[in-house]
């Protein structure tokens, strides 16, 4: 998988030019026709994460890598992808077209109940591909083209509106079954892993004693991806060798090694922060992983 994109590699990429202030605007929203985002003739998205929410209107046939699921869209689609989860996309035919924008999730901040990553389409195990009719290709159509005129006016209250248009698009979606038209690609057991890792990286490094590594077992990432514990212990052991409690085992080690070498907690502290109700747990577990406690580790 590759790293995460960021706002400014998006940029730079599809248009070559940075917007002025980018890093400044800290919730940041922009709206494209898919036509004018075509690099090097092609439109197919990379398979990796960004560090930005997309919500695309695609037309035409699309394959959707999405974390271990590939979804294939023939016709209209809404799709919704979000920063928590890697995803990329291949056109099958030469004519796509459609919509997208893209936005921070401060810049939704407040415009819906509870928390934007917490809807159905935005999380991590969601489904995020709704299947349109031509009758609502065209209204929501018509709510991207408002967000095009908009983006482009002198309105002081613009960003309010679209703000106001993409909740719309959202709601709009939650009135509907998301598509279930799924396969099994060829890569899917190396997407789940790389999920499960991206996932597990992201709770690292503990930078200070009050922070608590929470997903410590298999089951957590299952429940996290919304997938049976057996079938991500399987993908991950046939794509790595290992199996998904070693992974985590050998992560929490590296952290632990990290912390009594390179700061002056108590192994009460790192042991806290690591997940464990008790200090002699973690003695346990470290001498059990490196042969040796961790009073013995912080004094080589």
């Amino acid at each position: 998988m590759n790293k995460t994109e960021s706002l400014r590699e998006f940029y730079e990429h599809k248009f070559q030019a940075v917007p002025d202030k980018l890093q400044q605007d800290i919730g940041h929203f922009n709206v494209f026709r898919l036509e004018d985002c075509v690099v090097d003739g092609r439109s197919t998205v990379s398979y990796s994460r960004r560090d930005f929410y997309k919500v695309s209107l695609l037309r035409g046939g699309n394959i959707f890598h999405y974390a271990d699921k590939t979804t294939e869209v023939k016709g209209s689609a809404l799709v919704f992808f979000n920063p928590q989860v890697p995803y990329g996309w291949e056109p099958l035919s030469a004519d796509n077209s459609g919509y997208f924008c893209i936005f921070r999730e401060s810049f939704f901040t407040g415009a819906t109940r509870g928390n934007l990553h917490d809807l159905p389409m935005m999380m991590p195990g969601g489904i995020p591909s709704y299947q349109l009719t031509k009758a609502q290709d065209k209204e929501v159509s018509q709510l991207f083209k408002k967000m095009l005129t908009e983006i482009n006016s002198d309105y002081v209250y613009k960003y309010d509106l679209l703000r106001s248009y993409l909740t719309e698009i959202i709601h709009y979606a939650l009135k509907m079954q998301p598509s279930e038209t799924l396969y099994q690609h060829a890569d899917a057991k190396s997407r789940i892993t790389a999920v499960f890792t991206d996932l597990l990286e992201r709770q690292f490094p503990i930078e200070s004693p009050s922070q608590r590594f929470v997903m410590r077992s298999a089951n957590d990432f299952a429940k996290q991806l919304s997938v049976h514990v057996n079938h991500l212990n399987r993908a991950i052991r046939d794509t790595t060798g290992k199996t998904t409690t070693t992974h985590i085992a050998e992560r929490i080690t590296a952290e632990a090694m990290a912390l009594l070498k390179h700061t002056s907690w108590n192994v009460a502290e790192i042991s806290y922060a690591l997940g464990f109700e008790e200090p002699a747990h973690f003695s346990n577990f470290f001498k059990k992983q490196t042969s040796i406690t961790p009073g013995a580790f912080r004094a080589v």
